[in-house]
C-alpha cells in the first residue's frame, strides 16, 4: 500500500510583500530606462552637427578697388599777402570774401617815411656828382703840374724830391677821382633800394580771385624787415579751380597713380559726390604719433575738383575714394567667402587648436619635453605658414566642399576669382567664424535661415 506524497502549495503573498516586490520592478525598471536614455546621448552627441551657413551664388560683375583718405578740400591757389615793409595801413579796399582782380589795390602803406628816405638818397646822388666834379678838376690840376715837374726834372731844374712829390699827388687825385665815381654808384644804388621800399608800400592782388581770409584792419601798424616776410595782412585764392588734399596711409599709397580717379565725399554737402583726377602725390611722409604704438605715416595725395557748378570753400572736411584699379566682367565672390587654409591637412582650424592643446597638457610639467615640444610647434607653425592656401568653401548638397583660388582685387564687398571656382557656384559666405575656423572638406552643413534672411 502505497503512500501519497503532498507538494506543499506556497502561502499566497501578502499586501505588503506585493508593494515591495513593485517598488523593486520600479526601481529596477528607471535604473534602465535611465542607463538606456544615457547610452543613447552619448551616441546622439558623437554625431556629427551639421554647421549652419548662409550661402549666396557666385556672380560676374565689374570690381573697382579703391583707397580711402580723408582730408580737407583747399584752393590750388591760395598767396599769402605779406608786406615787405613796415608801417600804418592808411587804406584798406578789400574785405573778407570779396572778389577781386589782379592789379587791384589790396593795402597801402604810409609812405613818408619812405618817400623821406628816397629824397635823401637822391640828394646824396647830387651831393656825389658835385664832389666828383671837383675831384675831377684837382685831377686835371694834378696831372698839369705833374707833366710840368717831369719836364723840369728832365732838364736838371728841379730836384728829384720835388719831382716824386709832383708824381705822389697826381696818383692821389687819380685815385680820388676814381673814388668819388664809386661814391655816385652807391648814392645811385641807395636811391634804388629807397625808390623800392616805397613801392612796396602799395600792395596789389597777384591774381584773380577772392580775400579767404583778412587779419589787418584800417589803421594798424605793420611789422617786416627787408629778409623776411612780415604780418600775414591776407589770403587772395581762386576758388573755381578747388582740390581735396587728403592723407593716404603708406601701405596704400603705392597703389595710387597721377591721373586716377576719385569720388570725393564733402560732409557739407551729403551724400553727393564730386569727380575728382589726382594730378600730384607727396614724396615724404608725414609721421604722427612718433614712437608711440599710434604711430601712423601719411602721405599727401591732391586731387583736383572738376566739378565747378558749385563754389566750394577752404578748409571743408572730405573723404575721397580712390580708384586704383578696375576690372570687368569678372566671377566675384562675398570677400568674407575667401579664407586661407593649410594645404595638405583635412582638419579646420578649430580642431588643429584642440589637437594642439591637448599636446601641450600633456606635456606640460615636463620641461624636457616642453622644450622640445615648444621648437617642434615652432617648426610645424613655420610649415603650415608656408603651405597656407586661400580656398573657398562651396555647398553640394549638405557638405562643405573646399575649392582652392586664385584672387584678384577686391572693392569694398567682393573679391575678384580669376580661377577655381566658376559663375553660379553655390558658395558658403557665413557666418565667419564657421569659414574661419569650423568648415573643412566634407563637412556637413545646413542653411541658417536666420542668417539668410
Amino acid at each position: 500500500m502505497h503512500q501519497a506524497v503532498s507538494t506543499p502549495v506556497p502561502s499566497p503573498l501578502t499586501a505588503k510583500q506585493r508593494r515591495t516586490r513593485r517598488k523593486k520592478q520600479i526601481i529596477y525598471g528607471s535604473i534602465a530606462l535611465l542607463t538606456l536614455w544615457i547610452v543613447a546621448s552619448i551616441i546622439w552627441n558623437k554625431r556629427e552637427k551639421p554647421i549652419p551657413v548662409t550661402t549666396e551664388t557666385a556672380i560676374r560683375k565689374t570690381i573697382v578697388q579703391t583707397v580711402s583718405a580723408t582730408g580737407k578740400i583747399q584752393p590750388e591757389v591760395e598767396v599769402k599777402i605779406s608786406p615787405e615793409v613796415a608801417g600804418e595801413i592808411i587804406e584798406l579796399p578789400v574785405e573778407d570774401g570779396m572778389r577781386v582782380k589782379k592789379g587791384d589795390l589790396l593795402v597801402k602803406i604810409k609812405p613818408d617815411s619812405y618817400k623821406a628816405l628816397l629824397e635823401q638818397q637822391e640828394a646824396a646822388i647830387s651831393a656825389a656828382k658835385a664832389t666828383n666834379l671837383q675831384q675831377k678838376a684837382t685831377m686835371l690840376k694834378s696831372e698839369h703840374d705833374f707833366k710840368r715837374a717831369e719836364d723840369l726834372f728832365n732838364k736838371k731844374l728841379i730836384s728829384e724830391q720835388e719831382y716824386n712829390a709832383a708824381q705822389a699827388a697826381d696818383d692821389v687825385a687819380k685815385n680820388t677821382y676814381e673814388s668819388s665815381l664809386h661814391e655816385i654808384e652807391r648814392a645811385q644804388a641807395g636811391s634804388s633800394q629807397a625808390r623800392d621800399q616805397l613801392s612796396k608800400t602799395t600792395i596789389y592782388s597777384p591774381i584773380d580771385g577772392t580775400i579767404t581770409i583778412l587779419n589787418s584792419k584800417l589803421g594798424e601798424r605793420l611789422v617786416a624787415t627787408g629778409q623776411f616776410a612780415g604780418t600775414e595782412v591776407m589770403r587772395v585764392a581762386d576758388l573755381g579751380h578747388m582740390e581735396a588734399r587728403v592723407d593716404v596711409n603708406e601701405n596704400d599709397v603705392v597703389n595710387v597713380k597721377l591721373g586716377d580717379k576719385a569720388e570725393v565725399k564733402i560732409d557739407a554737402y551729403g551724400d553727393r559726390k564730386f569727380n575728382g583726377t589726382v594730378y600730384q602725390i607727396g614724396n615724404t611722409g608725414k609721421t604722427t604719433g612718433a614712437g608711440t604704438q599710434e604711430e601712423v605715416t601719411n602721405f599727401e595725395v591732391k586731387i583736383r575738383i572738376e566739378d565747378h557748378d558749385v563754389e566750394l570753400k577752404p578748409a571743408l572736411s572730405c573723404t575721397a575714394d580712390i580708384h586704383t584699379n578696375e576690372v570687368k566682367d569678372v566671377v566675384a565672390v562675398p570677400m568674407q567667402a575667401v579664407t586661407i587654409r593649410t594645404g595638405e591637412s583635412n582638419l579646420s582650424p578649430e580642431e588643429i587648436e584642440k589637437k594642439r592643446q591637448k599636446v601641450t597638457q600633456r606635456d606640460k610639467g615636463d620641461n624636457n619635453a616642453e622644450f622640445v615640444n615648444e621648437r617642434a610647434e615652432k617648426a610645424a607653425q613655420k610649415e603650415e605658414r608656408e603651405k597656407l592656401v586661400k580656398v573657398v568653401f562651396l555647398k553640394k548638397g549638405n557638405k562643405a566642399q573646399i575649392a582652392k583660388v586664385t584672387t584678384g582685387i577686391s572693392d569694398d564687398t567682393y573679391t575678384e576669382i580669376k580661377s577655381g571656382i566658376q559663375a553660379g557656384d553655390e558658395v558658403i559666405s557665413g557666418s565667419y567664424s564657421a569659414i574661419s575656423r569650423k568648415l573643412k572638406e566634407g563637412a556637413k552643413v545646413a542653411l541658417d535661415k536666420e542668417g539668410m534672411k
